[in-house]
């Protein structure tokens, strides 16, 4: 016999903090959490494109969450992480003070977000849970970056690769055979003594 009950699923998001504030995006949205690699900036990028980093062969740029709304960034820290999440087909890094483990909130729990919210550079802001005691801001990854700013990320993603591909090939050439070789003869040409006495234009190589 069915019964119209139904029992609602907690909501599973990846919690993070920015600031003093608590952040959660759908754990759908989030591909990993990385601690903080090398960062290799990139000219003419907007002030809050940390810069891009590579991932296992993965290009990704990395925005800094923090820059983008505004807080403090303060000194670098052992908490700092990056939150690696998908945004219309690509991958992006988001740079956050420190991340958590998955929170699941109920959804009595969740409040849809104030008017307020709704309007101007706010409308990313999709509900506010209450968990333990504490706030946590739940965000629409597609809103946070506007459409052109995510173009802008893009274009850096692209042009980096281009660099990294020649970069490679440079690498690549400077160890080539040829290379190898005219090193191999400057070294063997270190070790020929001078001509012995009698000898004219005669060598000896050292055994």
């Amino acid at each position: 016999m069915k019964t119209a009950q139904t029992i609602e699923k907690d909501l599973q998001i990846v919690g993070f903090r920015i600031g003093r504030e608590t952040f959660g995006l759908p754990i759908g949205a989030v591909r990993e959490i990385v601690r903080v690699p090398e960062i290799t900036s990139v000219p003419n990028s907007p002030d809050f494109i940390e810069g891009v980093i590579n991932l296992r062969g993965r290009i990704i740029p990395v925005v800094d969450l923090r820059k983008r709304f505004g807080e403090p960034v303060g000194a670098p820290s052992k908490k700092n992480r990056i939150v690696v999440v998908e945004v219309e087909n690509r991958s992006l890094g988001l740079m956050v003070n420190s991340a958590s483990e998955v929170l699941k909130i109920p959804p009595s729990e969740i409040e849809e977000p104030h008017a307020v919210f709704q309007e101007g550079d706010l409308n990313y802001i999709t509900g506010v849970g209450k968990l333990n005691g504490r706030l946590v801001i739940l965000l629409d990854l597609s809103k946070v970056l506007q459409r052109g700013e995510l173009k802008r990320i893009a274009e850096t993603e692209d042009g980096t690769g281009v660099v990294a591909a020649e970069k490679t090939a440079t690498g690549a050439h400077a160890a080539s055979p040829t290379t190898q070789g005219s090193q191999a003869t400057q070294a063997a040409q270190k070790k020929i003594t001078k001509p012995a006495p009698g000898k004219q234009n005669g060598v000896l190589a050292n055994k």
